[in-house]
C-alpha cells in the first residue's frame, strides 16, 4: 500500500530520484515478506537486489529518456531472479521476466491474506472510519453551499481546504494501482518463489559426427579467412586500407560494421545449437566439440575486434551518436559473452555460466546508464570540434540536457544552433526535487544564465551561418 501511495504522489510529476524512492520501498516490502516466509539470504540475491537498486540510480542522474527506460527494465528483471532465485538457464532465463506473470496472482495472495487476517479492535475501527465518512460529505455539501452563499466564506475554505486537480486524479490513480500491484507481485515472490530452475528442458537428439563436424571446420576455416585479411588490412594502418580497398577509413568501416555485428549474434545462435545437437556420448565427442566451439568461439574474438575497429574509425571521422556509442556498448559486451564461453569450454564446471552472462549484461546496462550517453557523446564532439574545428551538429541537437555543459563550450554560433532545442523544451518551472534529476538541474541553472536564443530566429540564422541547413521536414 505505501509502494503504491508513493507511486501516486511522486510518479506523477516526472520521473527522477522518486525511481530510486519507490523502488527502495518496495525492496523493502519484498524483504519483509521473504523474512516472514522464513526464506534465507543468499549471496547471489544481495547481489541482483543491490545491482538493481544501482540502476534505478539513473533517472536520478541523467536526463536522458533511452537509458531511463533501459535501466529501470533491468532493474524490474533482476528484482524478480533474485527473488525467485536460479542457477540453470531455465532458472535464470524463466525468472527475468517472471514478475509479469505474478501481477495478477499476488493480488489473489493479497486478498486471501486480508480475509484471514484478525485484524485486533475491529470493533472500535469501523465506527471511527463511518463517522469521518459521514462528516467529510456533510463538510462537502455545507462548505460548498456557505461558499456559494458568502465570497468572504469562500475564501476563508478555499485556503483551508487542499488544492486538488481533479484532472490528474485519473494519472494518479493509475499509477497507484500500478505500484500497488508490482509491490504485491514481488512480495508474492519473496513468500512462495516458483523454482524455474525445476523446469524440464530436454536435451537435443544426438546427431551424427560428421553432421556437425563438417559445418562447424568449415565455418571455422571462413572465421580464419576473415582473422587472416583483417590482419593484413587492417595492421597495415590507413595507408593499407586505401591501398587494398580504395576505400577511407569511414567509408571502410560504414561498409561492414552491421555486418559484423550480425555474424557476432548469428555466431551465438550457432554455438547454442551445436551445443543442444552435438553428440556427447563418449569422451573423445565431448572433447572434439569443446575444440570445435572454442576456436570458433575465439575466432568471433576476432570479429567482435574488428568491428569495433571500424567503428571507432567511423566516430573519428563523423563524430559519435547515441546509435553509434550504444552499438558500441552491446559489441563488447558480446565480446565478454563470448569469453565467458571459452572459459567454460576450458573448466570442468560450467554450472556458473548463465548468472555469469545475466551478470555481465546487468553490469553492462548500468555502467551505460551510470556514465551517461549523452553527456560523452556533447564531449566527445565538442572535444573533436576543439581538435578539428569540424562538428556535425546534427549528432547533438536532439540530445537531452545531459549534453548542455559540454556543448556550452561551442562557440556562440554553433552554441545557439546545438542548444536550440533544450532551450525550448525547457519547462517553465523547475521540477521538484523528486522529480527531476542531478542533470537537468545543473543544465537549467546554465541555460537561465545564458540563453542559447535570443529575440526573432537567432537559432535558425546561427544554424544557417555554421552550415546547417532546414531539411524537408523542417529539422537541420
Amino acid at each position: 500500500m505505501l509502494t503504491g501511495l508513493l507511486t501516486a504522489w511522486l510518479m506523477g510529476s516526472g520521473l527522477g530520484v522518486n525511481l530510486l524512492v519507490c523502488g527502495t520501498v518496495a525492496a523493502a516490502g519484498a524483504g519483509l515478506s521473504a523474512w516472514s516466509a522464513g526464506r534465507r539470504i543468499r549471496p547471489w540475491t544481495v547481489a541482483w537486489s543491490v545491482l538493481a537498486l544501482a540502476l534505478l540510480v539513473v533517472p536520478a542522474l541523467f536526463d536522458a529518456g533511452w537509458p531511463t527506460v533501459l535501466s529501470t527494465v533491468c532493474a524490474l528483471a533482476l528484482a524478480s531472479l533474485a527473488l525467485h532465485g536460479g542457477r540453470r538457464w531455465a532458472g535464470v532465463l524463466l525468472a527475468l521476466p517472471g514478475i509479469l506473470w505474478q501481477l495478477v496472482p499476488g493480488l489473489r495472495w493479497a486478498r486471501d491474506g486480508l480475509r484471514g487476517l484478525a485484524l485486533p479492535g475491529r470493533g472500535k475501527v469501523v465506527p471511527v472510519l463511518r463517522a469521518v465518512v459521514v462528516a467529510v460529505v456533510l463538510l462537502t455539501v455545507f462548505g460548498w453551499l456557505f461558499a456559494s452563499a458568502d465570497a468572504a466564506m469562500a475564501d476563508v475554505l478555499g485556503n483551508l481546504s487542499p488544492s486538488l486537480d481533479l484532472g490528474e486524479l485519473p494519472l494518479r490513480f493509475l499509477l497507484f494501482v500500478l505500484g500497488l500491484v508490482t509491490a504485491l507481485g514481488f512480495a508474492h515472490i519473496a513468500a512462495g518463489p516458483r523454482r524455474w530452475d525445476r523446469t524440464v528442458i530436454r536435451p537435443g537428439r544426438e546427431r551424427g559426427r560428421l553432421e556437425w563436424v563438417l559445418p562447424l571446420a568449415a565455418l571455422n576455416l571462413m572465421f580464419g579467412a576473415f582473422a587472416l585479411v583483417q590482419a593484413v588490412v587492417v595492421l597495415g594502418g590507413r595507408d593499407s586500407i586505401m591501398e587494398n580497398t580504395g576505400m577511407s577509413r569511414s567509408e571502410y568501416a560504414r561498409q561492414g560494421f552491421w555486418q559484423l555485428m550480425a555474424v557476432t549474434v548469428l555466431t551465438l545462435v550457432v554455438v547454442a545449437v551445436a551445443k543442444r545437437w552435438a553428440p556427447r556420448s563418449s569422451e573423445s565427442d565431448r572433447r572434439l566439440a569443446r575444440i570445435l566451439l572454442g576456436a570458433l568461439s575465439l575466432l568471433t574474438l576476432v570479429v567482435v575486434a574488428s568491428a569495433l575497429g571500424r567503428m571507432w574509425f567511423y566516430v573519428d571521422a563523423s563524430g559519435l551518436t547515441r546509435l553509434r556509442l550504444w552499438v558500441l556498448v552491446v559489441e563488447v559486451w558480446l565480446g565478454v559473452v563470448f569469453v565467458l564461453l571459452i572459459t567454460a569450454g576450458l573448466v570442468r564446471s560450467a554450472a556458473w555460466l548463465p548468472r555469469a552472462v545475466v551478470l555481465s549484461g546487468a553490469l553492462t546496462a548500468a555502467v551505460y546508464g551510470l556514465m551517461g550517453p549523452d553527456a560523452i557523446v556533447a564531449e566527445q564532439n565538442v572535444a573533436r570540434f576543439e581538435r578539428t574545428g569540424q562538428i556535425d551538429l546534427r549528432n547533438v541537437r536532439d540530445l537531452s540536457l545531459d549534453a548542455v555543459p559540454a556543448l556550452d563550450r561551442l562557440p556562440a554560433k554553433h552554441r545557439t544552433c546545438a542548444l536550440e532545442k533544450q532551450w525550448f523544451d525547457l519547462p517553465d518551472e523547475a521540477s521538484p526535487w523528486y522529480a527531476t534529476s542531478l542533470a537537468e538541474s545543473r543544465s537549467r541553472g546554465i541555460l537561465l544564465d545564458h540563453p542559447p536564443v535570443g529575440p526573432g530566429n537567432a537559432a535558425s540564422d546561427a544554424c544557417k551561418a555554421v552550415g546547417l541547413q532546414r531539411g524537408f521536414f523542417g529539422e537541420y
